[in-house]
């Protein structure tokens, strides 16, 4: 059994992008920052991931800041550095250069008390791509209408 609680998701990314493979990261945060997470004062969508000298940062993520924590409190916007095992890391940047690929977060969740971030290898979308994605939610809802009236015997 998970006892994942999901704090914030990112559903700009699954609209705007082709996620074709995810990764679970942990993130370095402060005390008043995990204080936040906790209260839910998260915001994942417009953050993005970049990797630099060997190391994985999470950009434009906004952790509020806590309420209580006075002058010790932390810049909401400051990069943070995501953990990730070094093959991880290395799979994530080739991918990236190579394909043209970017890293997006999908989700900020707590896992046994720690904060962890659902990574997603993205490639974005084309307009005529996301029309297709609508049509076929579309399409998939009406025929679920029409078997759901079928089996009340309408």
């Amino acid at each position: 059994m998970r006892d994942d609680s999901t704090v914030a998701l990112n559903r700009k990314a699954r609209h705007e992008f082709t996620i074709d493979e995810t990764f679970e990261a942990g993130i370095v945060l402060t005390g008043t920052e995990i204080k936040s997470v906790r209260a839910g004062k998260v915001n994942i969508a417009n953050a993005y991931a970049r990797i630099e000298k060997g190391e994985a940062w999470l950009i434009g993520a906004d952790i509020a800041p806590f309420a209580q924590g006075n002058r010790y409190n932390h810049d909401p916007k400051r990069n943070r550095k995501l953990l990730l095992h070094r093959r991880e890391i290395d799979e994530l940047l080739g991918r990236a250069q190579q394909k043209g690929q970017t890293i997006v977060p999908l989700r900020l969740y707590l896992s046994r008390g720690k904060a962890k971030l659902e990574l997603g290898l993205a490639r974005g979308k084309q307009l005529h791509d996301r029309r297709r994605d609508i049509a076929d939610r579309d399409a998939r809802r009406d025929i679920a209408r029409e078997l759901a009236d079928a089996q009340r015997g309408r």
